[in-house]
Parts: structure tokens; C-alpha cells; sequence
């Protein structure tokens, strides 16, 4: 199966008789079936006898186009007025061609442990990637196999939810509030076989989310329980994220790493990010990292340590970061005062939820506005709607919130609440 000498929808052979043609019992060929079963990569159809298991869908959580004439509040993206220019150095440091030996630059490096270790990550072992989804795909193919379990936030980030069936994993469901995961959904996940865990320590994405000082230590506490799972904390949003970090990284966990990208404050186009790691995860994924593209262009490495030394983009950033706070908590405090609930306790989204997302979306492009319908993020949580607030101006605020109200208020008379 795994040399697509079988297609989807192929049927095996019945227990007893492939037993007989292998020479073995049919208790062996039973128990090689079960296993398969629990990885997802057969299914039992009662008399239809058992079949291999439909391949994953790929971006099946694709985010439709935005109908022409509206205002984009879906995208998830920053600011452009907050992004700075990007302009590659005009020649590599000297000795910085010897790409194999030395994949990553020992500036950029020193760089990157200033960034996280004041934090509170441990920098003693650091690498780079193409973005954290990148990270995340290889670290995840190279520690798990097909049908492993991966504990999820629900709702979240939908492309690492297609990454995660992309791979032939299944995604666990770990449900979510303003602080993070919850420590109890997270356990029930853990002892079910989850093997990984992938989270948003703040600027959770859609919901928001940001780990305090308390959850933090209930999650550690949770993780330690099964020593050998590997914790992925994805600080996507961290630059421009207005709360600070609280990394599960520092509770003395076996298996875990870091990850940082750039797109959020410097530009999408800068495929990079940054990851600290304990030293097993290191060089697995090192190792990977070589037998395919092999290293992170120098190039944009050098680009990036400019970038991220500069004191006006950092400056730049600074003013990003206190912008979008005003802009998140503008909408929040308006929708509130028309008695919708959101959430949004750090980053650029505001999820709200609702009963009929299909009808919140459309009543709203009736009113010019284009948001995200939530079930891209969802697994089995609650469904809402996302706004991103990048770009939403503070006097916009009182608008979207009533047209929102509005949209509601139609959906329930048309649905009947």
C-alpha cells in the first residue's frame, strides 16, 4: 500500500486466505489488519471485507476567492502600511558559500537566540526552516507514521489541519478558550494515543487565545504525563503579538521545539523561521532538512538578519504591534456593546460565534464586508466566524459591528434563531 501497489478502494484479501498464502495464522493476519485500521489506512465495510483507506484530501480547507467589491476581513494578513521594504543584500557575507558544511549563518544564529532567549526558550540548539509549516510537515513525517494521532487546537490554524491529513495522520481535537488549550481536553487527547501536540502559545489562530501564567503550568504538568510526545509551540504571531510568551518549552519537557516565522511583521515572501529545539528533534530534523532541499537559502538568511536587526523595522514592528491591539480591541468593545460576545485576547483575528455561519457570511457581504466562515478552522467545535483586524481601522469598528448585529438579526428571522 504505502508503494500505491494498491489504490484507494482496493480490497485485501480475507484473513484466512491471505494467511494461507503467507504461511502464517490467521490470528497474525487479524492483528496486522487491526493495526492498519487504527492508522487510517484501512477501512472494514462489514460484508464489503476490508479496503484501503481513501487517500487524504489536500487543501480541502482552501479559503474561497473574495467576491469583487468587499472589504477583505478574512485573509488573516498584516498591514501593509506595517511590513517593511525588502531589499536582499547586494552579495553574501565572505565564506557564507560553503552551504553544507555551514547551512546556517553564525550571525543570523546569535540573531536568533537574542530574539528567544529573553523569552525564556532554551537556545542551546536552534536551526531554520522554509516557515513553520515546513517545520512542522517534516518534524511531524520524520517522528510519526501514517495513522498516528496529532492533538489539535479546535478551532485552528486550518492549513496545519490539512498538513496533519495530508500526511496520513489523524487530527485529535483539543478544544480551546482565551487562555489556550485546555489542560483536561488536552489529557483526554494524550491518553487516546496522540503522539504530538501542535499549539499557539498567543495570537492563537482563529481564536485568539494567549497561555497565562497558570494555564502554562497546567499544560506542562499534562505533557509531562507522557514524556515521549512531541510538543510543537508554533509563536507565529510573536513580534506583533501584544501579550507576552509563556512557553511550555521552559517546563524541562523531553521532546519539543520552538518555531518563529517572520511573515506576520516582515513579509509573506520571506519563507523563514526559526526554531529552538531539544537535541534529538534538532538532529532529526537537520537530517531531513539535507536529504531534501538541504539548507535555507544564505541569501535570505542574510536578508533576515538585516531585517531584524534594523532599528527602524523594529520600530516599525513596535508600532504594528500596539496598532493592532488598538484595532482588535476597537471591534471587540463595539460588538460588545450590541451584545454579541467575541473572542480575541491577542493577535489580529476576532472569532465570533454564531449559529449559521453560512448565513452570518452572506448577510454581511450584503453589506460589503467579506469574513471567514469558521468550519475551515473547525473539527467538531462550536461554529463562529473569524474577522481579521489588521488592516480595520478603529472608526470602522462601530460599522462592521452593526452591520453585524443586522446580519444576525436576519439570519435568525430567516433561520428561525
Amino acid at each position: 500500500m504505502s508503494e500505491g501497489a494498491l489504490a484507494p478502494g482496493a480490497a485485501l484479501p480475507p484473513v484466512r486466505r491471505l494467511a494461507g498464502e503467507l504461511a502464517v495464522s490467521p490470528g497474525t493476519v487479524a492483528t496486522a489488519y487491526k493495526e492498519l485500521r487504527g492508522r487510517g489506512i484501512v477501512v472494514t465495510r462489514g460484508r464489503g471485507g476490508t479496503v484501503v483507506a481513501s487517500a487524504p484530501a489536500v487543501a480541502s480547507r482552501r479559503p474561497p476567492k473574495v467576491p469583487p467589491g468587499l472589504r477583505d476581513l478574512a485573509g488573516g494578513h498584516p498591514d501593509p502600511a506595517f511590513l517593511p521594504a525588502l531589499v536582499p543584500p547586494s552579495r553574501l557575507s565572505s565564506g557564507a558559500r560553503s552551504h553544507r558544511s555551514a547551512p546556517r549563518l553564525p550571525r543570523l544564529e546569535e540573531a536568533v537566540r537574542d530574539w528567544l532567549g529573553p523569552d525564556g526558550v532554551p537556545v542551546e540548539h536552534v536551526t531554520f526552516a522554509h516557515g513553520a509549516l515546513d517545520l512542522v510537515g517534516r518534524l511531524l513525517s520524520v517522528e510519526l507514521r501514517p495513522g498516528d494521532a496529532v492533538a489539535m487546537e479546535d478551532p485552528g490554524y486550518h492549513h496545519l489541519l490539512d498538513l496533519v491529513t495530508a500526511l496520513g495522520l489523524r487530527g485529535v481535537a483539543v478544544a480551546v478558550d482565551d487562555e489556550g488549550m485546555r489542560p483536561e481536553a488536552l489529557r483526554r487527547a494524550l491518553r487516546a494515543g496522540a503522539r504530538a501536540v501542535v499549539c499557539s502559545p498567543r495570537g492563537q489562530n482563529p481564536y485568539g487565545g494567549c497561555f497565562s501564567e497558570e494555564r502554562r503550568a497546567a499544560l506542562v504538568e499534562v505533557v509531562r504525563e507522557e514524556p515521549d510526545v512531541l510538543v510543537v509551540e508554533n509563536d507565529h504571531a510573536s513580534a506583533v503579538a501584544d501579550v507576552p510568551l509563556r512557553t511550555l518549552t521552559s517546563g524541562g519537557l523531553n521532546r519539543w521545539v520552538h518555531v518563529r516565522t517572520v511573515s506576520k511583521f516582515l513579509g509573506a515572501d520571506l519563507r523563514w523561521a526559526a526554531a529552538a529545539c531539544d537535541a534529538t528533534t534538532l538532529a532529526r530534523h537537520d537530517g531531513r532538512l539535507l536529504l531534501t532541499s538541504g539548507w535555507v537559502s544564505h541569501l535570505l538568511q542574510e536578508t533576515v538578519l538585516g531585517l531584524l536587526t534594523d532599528e527602524g523595522t523594529r520600530a516599525l514592528v513596535s508600532r504594528a504591534r500596539g496598532t493592532y491591539a488598538e484595532r482588535r480591541a476597537a471591534l471587540t468593545g463595539e460588538l460588545a456593546a450590541r451584545g454579541i460576545g467575541a473572542h480575541g485576547a491577542s493577535g489580529m483575528n476576532v472569532w465570533v460565534p454564531v449559529a449559521d455561519e453560512s448565513a452570518v457570511v452572506n448577510g454581511l457581504r450584503s453589506y460589503g464586508w467579506w469574513v471567514a466562515a469558521g468550519a475551515r478552522f473547525r473539527l467538531s467545535s462550536p461554529p463562529g466566524v473569524r474577522i481579521s483586524v489588521a488592516g480595520l481601522e478603529p472608526a470602522e469598528a462601530a460599522r462592521l459591528a452593526s452591520d453585524f448585529a443586522a446580519a444576525l438579526g436576519e439570519s435568525e428571522a430567516t433561520y428561525g434563531g
